[in-house]
């Protein structure tokens, strides 16, 4: 099954029966390691269109993921490899819960299914981690809502600084 790269960020399976094996990850590991941005992904479904999006993200221990919502959609995270923290927050950015997760074999849950929309963060805690993720489709950028009580992404780093603060309180140090 061919995957295709499209960008630093973005490799696309192409066929009719993906899979995705450990050698895959390896471009998709270098892209994240590369992109600015600090992650990377294996899209599993033909398009952004599809009303299933399936993709397995890798994340760089230093990514910054801007809290953020999807109104109207669940998702779930299955980890493959690695040690990440899931934070969930109420709507005025007060911590609801954390869900620390890896691998079947680390001992900490290996997947989990947000049944309703809810503010969320992810804390690699591993120099990668790599997870499938599931949620409907079609994708659209106006899809994904940021956190307005959080800083938003830039250069000024604010919200590297306030993500290295979240990972202090609920205990994800990287």
């Amino acid at each position: 099954m061919p995957i295709r790269q499209v960008s630093l960020e973005v490799f696309q399976a192409e066929g009719p029966v993906v899979r995705v094996h450990r050698e895959d990850l390896r471009p998709v590991r270098e892209g994240a390691a590369r992109s600015p941005r600090r992650r990377s992904r294996i899209c599993a479904h033909p398009g952004p269109q599809d009303p299933t999006q399936e993709m397995i993200n890798v994340l760089a221990r230093d990514t910054i993921v801007r809290p953020h919502i999807h109104p109207g959609r669940v998702e779930s995270f299955h980890v493959v490899e690695g040690l990440l923290t899931v934070v969930l927050f109420e709507d005025d950015g007060r911590v609801m819960d954390t869900v620390p997760m890896g691998e079947f074999r680390s001992g900490r849950s290996f997947f989990y299914r947000m049944t309703r929309p809810l503010y969320h963060t992810t804390l690699p805690e591993s120099d990668f981690v790599a997870l499938h993720e599931v949620t409907q489709g079609p994708f659209t950028r106006e899809g994904t809502v940021f956190a307005g009580w959080s800083p938003a992404e830039g250069p000024d780093g604010a919200l590297r600084d306030w993500l290295l603060e979240l990972r202090r309180r609920v205990g994800a140090l990287a």
